[in-house]
């Protein structure tokens, strides 16, 4: 994420965060495997198709999808579409800029879409009208509100709930409206590495004091969907094994809470 934007932490700060974990805490008190608090609005907005506004402790993002007909791609007539997009609006935070996506958006949207795409959440087969000719474009739009660190995370789980209340207009065919056929539900759990600490949804401070960042997306089944690693540093074998440990305990926690 923007850490070049971010500013730089003062010694008196940088020193408190590392003696906490040193304890095995987090400077605002968390455990190294707690999420900040998650609240979930769905159907946000009225006229979209689906739509959700998450807040993940200060960082807030707001995701929404429009659904519409239109041409497979030629290498898969037969499938329905599904594009990503993130726009870093310039009230979230002083540096982001209004302008073509930049190479952190175009991360962000990759990481999220990546996750939905791998674990095949989304029943594309189901979404074609005439096979080779027309089928459902599934456009997903997010947008970053307030950025306090993790917005990886704070994404996927707006798509999530955008995409699971999302309808297909089907009147326009000729037929009933329907929901999306969603099949699971991918959880993306990111982590950071502070000296030999890995922590899970780190705020901004904690974004400045890593060296590394991974991304990983497993579902409901336990399996391992996606994975992305960020940043210069590196995490060994244990780390990664932690780590997606770490995400598939923590996904279950957040679908049992705010998925059911």
């Amino acid at each position: 994420m923007p850490r070049d934007e971010a500013g730089i932490l003062s010694e008196i700060k940088r020193d408190y965060i590392l003696n906490k974990l040193k304890e095995g805490k987090r400077g605002d008190g968390r455990l190294t495997t707690e999420f900040r608090e998650i609240n979930i609005q769905q159907n946000y907005v009225p006229r979209a198709a689906g739509s959700a506004v998450v807040k993940l402790g200060k960082t807030k993002v707001i995701a929404g999808v429009k659904i519409e007909s239109g041409e497979p791609f030629p290498d898969t007539p037969n499938l329905g579409v599904l594009t990503t997009n993130v726009e870093l609006l310039p009230m979230a935070f002083p540096t982001f800029e209004a302008g073509p996506p930049n190479e952190n958006s175009i991360e962000i949207a990759r990481v999220v879409d990546r996750g939905i795409r791998e674990s095949k959440m989304i029943d594309l087969e189901n979404l074609v009208i005439e096979a080779g000719k027309k089928v459902w474009i599934v456009f997903v739009d997010i947008n970053i509100l307030d950025y306090d660190g993790n917005l990886i995370d704070a994404c996927t789980l707006a798509v999530l709930s955008a995409l699971k209340s999302a309808i297909v207009p089907g009147s326009k065919e000729g037929g009933k409206d329907f929901l999306l056929p969603i099949r699971n539900l991918p959880v993306s759990v990111t982590m950071v590495k502070i000296g030999d600490n890995i922590i899970c949804d780190p705020d901004l401070e904690e974004e400045q004091l890593s060296s590394a960042r991974i991304t990983v997306s497993t579902t409901e089944d336990g399996h391992l969907r996606a994975m992305q690693k960020g940043d210069s540093g590196f995490f060994t074998i244990e780390e990664v094994r932690k780590a997606i440990k770490m995400s598939s305990d923590i996904g279950k926690q957040i679908r049992e809470k705010y998925f059911q």
